[in-house]
């Protein structure tokens, strides 16, 4: 089993432009996320996809992999299944958010083990709810776990509702999950995906994952401990930088 990962790296973003090239103690963020990737026992290449020269330029001069891709791309998946029809010779690929620099390793590993089951098409992870705070916090989405481990669906939303208890104490009554931004996909399941339109359900939630859903695809989960911390803004950066780098 072969196994890429493929980490998006778009130049523009709304809320914090040129996200990939800003400095964190002393090396670029997408250089840091490349670096914690490459650490997965598991992964047997590592490339950036992106839609920029100076992103383009700057991978090249730490000795990274890159590959140019269309601006035009709705989604990280999306460009990945690009990089797919460029790159031959893998069986799995691991769509890695641009943004976490401080991704372990060893996450990657346990979504790939996902694969070693026959029928997973479809992976991604889940972290366990610890505070109201999470659970009520609509940038954190939820998701619905089956028996078996397969997400039956994401929300932006606390779910499942419990009726006639307090909110402040669902968490004493039933295991909640937030989901963590990284998928694995089986590559001709990524090629497929890549082609679905938008779904009624993705555009309401804004969840890319419920078009997979909603078109009859399942989706495999494994439970993580690790607690990700993304950086989206300047604000979570200098947060970031205080927790992790301060000296």
């Amino acid at each position: 089993m072969k196994v890429i990962g493929i980490i998006p790296a778009r130049y523009a973003s709304t809320r914090f432009p040129a996200k990939p090239l800003i400095d964190i103690a002393g090396q670029t963020m997408i250089q840091r996320v490349y670096n914690q990737v490459k650490q997965a026992s598991k992964i047997n290449e590592v490339i950036i996809a992106t839609d920029d020269q100076r992103i383009y330029d700057h991978v090249l001069s730490f000795g990274g992999r890159v590959i140019m891709t269309d601006k035009n791309h709705q989604s990280g998946t999306d460009r990945c299944a690009e990089v797919l029809e460029n790159i031959h010779g893998f069986d799995i690929a691991i769509n890695i958010q641009g943004d976490e620099p401080l991704i372990d390793p060893e996450q990657i590993d346990l979504l790939i083990s996902c694969f070693e089951t026959p029928g997973t098409d479809i992976a991604t992870l889940v972290r366990k709810v610890e505070t109201n705070e999470e659970l009520f916090n609509e940038n954190k989405p939820k998701v619905v776990l089956s028996s078996s481990g397969k997400a039956i669906y994401f929300s932006r939303q606390a779910i499942p509702f419990q009726r006639e208890v307090e909110a402040d104490k669902w968490l004493e009554n039933q295991t909640y999950f937030n989901h963590i931004g990284i998928y694995g996909f089986r590559v001709n399941t990524l090629k497929e995906v890549s082609k679905l339109p938008l779904s009624n359900l993705e555009q309401t939630e804004a969840l890319e994952q419920l078009r997979w859903i909603d078109n009859g695809y399942t989706i495999q989960t494994a439970i993580s401990n690790h607690n990700n911390e993304a950086i989206d803004t300047p604000e979570d950066l200098a947060y970031i930088l205080e927790k992790y780098f301060a000296k």
